[in-house]
């Protein structure tokens, strides 16, 4: 196992589309929730208390090999938003392209043509973070961070927040990320002999209600 293959794939740089999606960020700067640092920290707490450990869940869960079709259809019924749903799809297309280019594997070639359309970029995730020889420790910890890096890069642009004071945020977010990492990774060794019904369903209601405005916007910054 190479850990540096970690910072590969969690870099905002990695070609995966990440960076034109805020995470549901630009939706909650228009709706108010979101206009400072303290604010935005509120909100990624939020994101890493449900958003965020489903989709680390799902990561870990995928390193540890339980079967990719159970695990899209358990990320299919945690995504009650149709956009969010198309979102996480079109992420997870992006992403099978640029891991296949950067670690070839087998299963991401199988993934590839067995989902044309994209699975859940989470699901995919794992199973890239498994071909780079990474454990489901590193995956959690890869889905976690993008969910709470996201919004904090985004609000830097929507709200001109101090790039230094987004930054802070991410920072003090730390120890709840390791906390939630641990959790993530739990669950996902329960699921491989309890099924994918052990992994959390976690909610954030807001972001669901937000994405599907979002999607019917004229003109925004972000995909979502």
């Amino acid at each position: 196992m190479s850990r540096a293959a970690l910072l590969v794939l969690a870099d905002g740089r990695f070609p995966a589309g990440g960076h034109a999606h805020s995470g549901g960020a630009e939706a909650a700067v228009k709706a108010g929730r979101i206009t400072d640092a303290a604010t935005l920290e509120h909100f990624c707490r939020g994101r890493l208390h449900s958003t965020g450990l489903v989709a680390a869940s799902l990561a870990a869960a995928a390193v540890l090999g339980l079967a990719v079709d159970e695990l899209d259809a358990a990320a299919d019924a945690r995504t009650p938003s149709p956009a969010l749903r198309t979102t996480a799809r079109r992420l997870g297309r992006q992403l099978v392209r640029a891991a296949r280019a950067t670690w070839p594997s087998t299963e991401l070639d199988g993934l590839a043509r067995e989902f044309p359309k994209g699975a859940h970029q989470p699901v995919v995730l794992g199973l890239t973070a498994r071909a780079a020889g990474l454990e489901p420790l590193d995956a959690a910890y890869c889905a976690l961070y993008e969910s709470v890096s996201g919004p904090a890069t985004a609000t830097v642009r929507l709200l001109s927040l101090d790039p230094f004071d987004a930054t802070g945020v991410l920072a003090r977010l730390a120890p709840e990320l390791d906390r939630v990492a641990d959790r993530a990774v739990e669950a996902a060794r329960r699921a491989l002999t309890e099924g994918v019904d052990a992994l959390p369903a976690a909610s954030a209601p807001l972001l669901e209600i937000g994405a599907q405005a979002h999607a019917a916007w004229p003109v925004r910054l972000f995909a979502s």
